[in-house]
């Protein structure tokens, strides 16, 4: 038993086939789009961690606070400022997330009309009780998160351009 295989055109049959089509830049309606997006996504996205964050704040071990909230703030405000500024593509993104979850902390630290609290903070205003700390560095720690974000971004090169015999372009803040 034999078996054949069909036979090649002698030019190797490239002249009959069309060219792949390459695939067009998403519209500018789009882009925006999606930047919106990004933009909206960030905030609840910030609004989310935080209400996680106060839930962590009073977790305690053994009768002490241990803090584990001011780990996750740090780290989910690092990665809110670099998710906002990665999908808006624009520096002052980062205040989006970074202005919603300072309201609703600073929101949170304050006393209710019924007196309740939701982020533990100074009792009588002057006196840092040892019941405080978690959210007192909470606060500190996340704002500082954002701020060293947005300082990375202040300081970082603009890109080059892609072909070194063009000017460079001015960067779009």
């Amino acid at each position: 038993m034999t078996v054949s295989t069909p036979s090649l055109p002698v030019d190797g049959g490239a002249q009959s086939e069309t060219p792949p089509v390459e695939p067009r830049p998403p519209s500018r309606a789009f882009q925006t789009g999606v930047r919106v997006a990004g933009g909206v996504v960030a905030v609840v996205a910030a609004l989310v961690t935080a209400i996680a964050e106060l839930i962590l704040a009073p977790l305690r071990v053994g009768g002490y606070l241990i803090g584990v909230a001011v780990i996750v703030t740090v780290v989910s405000n690092l990665a809110l400022g670099w998710f906002a500024y990665t999908t808006v593509g624009r520096k002052w993104a980062v205040a989006l997330p970074a202005g919603a979850w300072l309201v609703l902390m600073v929101t949170a630290s304050g006393r209710t009309t019924e007196g309740d609290l939701l982020l533990v903070g100074p009792q009588g205003g002057a006196v840092v009780d040892s019941n405080s700390w978690v959210g007192v560095i909470m606060i500190l720690a996340g704002s500082i998160a954002f701020a060293v974000v947005g300082f990375r971004l202040m300081l970082a090169q603009p890109p080059y351009p892609a072909n070194p015999q063009l000017p460079p372009t001015k960067p779009r803040v």
